[in-house]
């Protein structure tokens, strides 16, 4: 029986997610960052109707948040997508949970276009987003250069996926 939760992140989740979101810095394959950001920071980047945070046993276990591609109001609706879940509570569907609530808050609030820029060497994040209805659309070679870990100094490529809603229909 799967006892996870998916509920609206708060602030006082903060703690857990910053260090939810370190873990995946640390592994060189989820982000460009090489650090997390500050709470203000970071509360300035993603949508506050869209943060989700899943737990077991009150326990975080992961986050998903939808930060807007641009300030420009012709893209109101289209959204960058980021999901870290716990090393620890990884292959166990958290993710998959996560991504699934996530659409779905999205769609009430009006985004019709999920975007995700993904490295190659995650696989697990690309198989969760392909198997959730995301598709490639493109590949960014050389886009940036890692600055920590053990990658740094290297030029990254990010493959790129995107997910339309079915239920919000361009008018």
């Amino acid at each position: 029986m799967d006892d996870t939760v998916i509920r609206l992140m708060t602030s006082r989740d903060w703690p857990v997610v910053k260090e939810i979101y370190e873990q995946g810095i640390s592994t060189g394959i989820a982000t460009f960052e090489a650090q997390a950001p500050s709470w203000e920071d970071w509360n300035s980047t993603y949508l506050e109707s869209c943060r989700l945070v899943a737990l077991r046993n009150e326990l975080i276990l992961g986050w998903a948040a939808l930060s807007m591609v641009s300030s420009r109001c012709i893209y109101g609706g289209v959204t960058e997508v980021s999901v870290y879940v716990a090393v620890d509570s990884q292959q166990a569907g958290v993710g998959t949970d996560l991504l699934k609530r996530l659409i779905i808050e999205s769609e009430k609030n009006k985004v019709w276009m999920l975007n995700a820029s993904l490295f190659p060497e995650n696989k697990a994040s690309l198989k969760l987003h392909k198997k959730l209805g995301f598709r490639e659309i493109g590949y960014k070679e050389r886009v940036g250069k890692m600055s920590y870990g053990i990658f740094k100094g290297e030029w990254k490529n990010n493959i790129l996926l995107e997910r339309r809603s079915e239920n919000i229909g361009i008018e």
